[in-house]
């Protein structure tokens, strides 16, 4: 018979347990009003709260913590490879008495059968072990008994170059097919990998915005242009946002590994398209231009352009101005400015209009006409000069007469 001090523990043990089971059953209900009731095997991403001796604690944006076993995050030599405030993915397994146990991955040697059939229905990584190769891929040893294949196409993002380098690693699968009650289970390693860089994306899509400078490195050169990671987002530089200048050849201006500086220009969410820009880094050669260039004055440039109505012609980087077919003659009509000039040929032109608004400069040809202006300028030179001199001395023939008259005294 047991005495009073033992009853009421019984009994206030036994009402713990109605209370436990009751704030069980409220916080379940609660989560199926709210519409936020999780599912085993539904991801979540959240951070990590507390770090505790055996548990992890991890905000699950829900009415209650998120833990995971701490040693699933000691690396081999057991050291914990997070800290607190780490944002973490993780694994939704079960809740009970309102505490929501979650996992990164369901591994080591106490793995049955029906919990990797469990965690093949519910989509929860499995650890494994990369025994052996075999035709076609690699034996992995799950726990246990439990073997499964992966094919070489889902060991990794890209080919492997030495696949005998896994042999003995620990990696993380997903198992996408399970069948004859787990005798033939096939595992990919690649699908996880291309979850995680989607995650990034998505990340990284999210901390930039248009009209940002951004570091980033040529990852490949096509002929319309060159495309940059730009911290785990690709992005295209279109030949003519590489520089002021007309640019012939990617190639001649930019090398794969380059780091450069460059502006988002547009970001196309839908079709993940990102347009970058290095010119818009670069001054704009425009802002000096009438300084430069001032209507009147002559030049040299380069023909780098022939069209049916003119030739284009570059003064300098950036700044190109055009001759027209009509400037071209001599007062002569002409049929095309290949009868005149051709491409890459140093001329010599004047300045006759800008429109700095357009970006538009109207050219001449100098040729003779410069001349007559230098003839011009000297001329009117020689005339201020002369106007400047000193009045009193008269003529050369003022002078003899004056000397002759002297003589005669």
């Amino acid at each position: 018979m047991k005495d009073i001090s033992t009853l009421e523990d019984d009994t206030i043990e036994e009402n713990i347990e109605v209370e436990d089971e009751g704030f069980a059953e409220m916080f379940e209900e609660s989560n199926r009003k709210t519409g936020r009731w999780l599912e085993p095997g539904q991801k979540l991403t959240g951070k990590v709260l507390k770090i505790g001796a055996e548990w992890i604690f991890m905000d699950t944006g829900q009415k209650g913590e998120g833990v995971i076993e701490r040693k699933e995050f000691l690396d081999l030599d057991g050291t914990l490879t997070l800290v607190e405030g780490d944002v973490i993915t993780a694994y939704f397994l079960s809740s009970n008495h309102g505490e929501m146990r979650f996992t990164t991955r369901i591994g080591g040697s106490t793995s049955g059968s029906s919990q990797l059939e469990q965690a093949w229905q519910a989509g929860v990584p499995v650890e494994g072990l990369v025994e052996k190769e075999i035709k076609g891929g690699y034996e992995i040893k799950l726990g246990g008994t439990a073997r499964a294949f992966c094919p070489y196409s889902q060991i990794a993002l890209r080919r492997v170059e030495n696949p005998e380098s896994l042999i003995g690693t620990r990696l993380t699968f997903q198992i996408s097919e399970y069948a004859e009650n787990g005798r033939n289970i096939i595992v990919s390693r690649r699908a996880l990998l291309e979850d995680e860089q989607r995650r990034l994306k998505e990340e990284a899509q999210a901390g930039i915005s248009e009209g940002m400078t951004v570091i980033g490195t040529v990852t490949s050169l096509q002929d319309y242009g060159a495309f940059v990671d730009i911290g785990g987002l690709e992005g295209l530089i279109p030949v003519s946002e590489i520089a002021w200048s007309r640019v012939k050849d990617v190639r001649d201006v930019l090398s794969i590994g380059q780091q450069l500086k460059v502006v988002i220009k547009s970001i196309d969410k839908e079709k993940e398209r990102i347009s970058l820009s290095i010119k818009d880094t670069l001054e704009d050669p425009w802002e000096q231009v009438t300084a430069k260039f001032p209507e009147g004055s002559f030049h040299g440039g380069t023909v780098v352009r022939l069209d049916t109505f003119g030739a284009f012609v570059t003064l300098s980087d950036g700044v190109d101005g055009l001759l027209h077919i009509s400037k071209l003659g001599s007062g002569k009509r002409i049929n095309h400015p290949r009868e005149v000039v051709k491409e890459g040929e140093q001329i010599e032109v004047k300045i006759e209009s800008i429109d700095r608004s357009n970006r538009r400069i109207s050219l001449a040809l100098a040729g003779p006409s410069r001349a007559a202006a230098e003839e011009e300028a000297t001329i009117s030179e020689f005339r201020r000069q002369a106007d400047d001199a000193p009045k009193g001395m008269g003529t050369l023939g003022d002078m003899l007469k004056s000397r002759v008259q002297k003589g005669k005294k």
